[in-house]
């Protein structure tokens, strides 16, 4: 999947939904005690590939250097994506490529991630 699109995502019960434009070309699995915990796949794009569709009540959640905001919908508790910062000050969101529809993980190429040790 190399092709630059505009994805449909949402959490398990739908309050949270958005679009986001990528080539799914970087997906990572981390093994931070986050992502390994929740089974995230990551992909990263600037804020403005992001569009809100149904910004539902959601929980941030802060942890290790407090830089990402982690959303978790007050529903049904699916982080579909992260919001933060690159380096340079660039806004950027994180999609969890698992809550992309129509996106099968199995037909990405996946890049694995050393978080734990950061």
């Amino acid at each position: 999947m190399s092709e630059t699109k505009t994805y449909t995502g949402s959490c398990h019960c739908g309050k949270v939904s958005f679009e986001v434009t990528s080539d799914l070309k970087q997906v990572l699995s981390c093994n931070c005690s986050m992502c390994s915990r929740t089974g995230a796949l990551l992909t990263f794009v600037p804020e403005s590939q992001f569009k809100p569709i149904n910004d539902g009540p959601q929980t941030t959640y802060l942890f290790n250097r407090h830089v990402i905001q982690h959303l978790f919908c007050n529903s049904c508790g699916i982080r579909s994506f992260a919001r933060g910062s690159l380096p340079n000050g660039d806004k950027m969101v994180a999609i969890n490529v698992r809550c992309l529809d129509g996106v099968d993980p199995k037909a990405l190429t996946i890049t694995e991630v050393d978080g734990r040790s950061r």
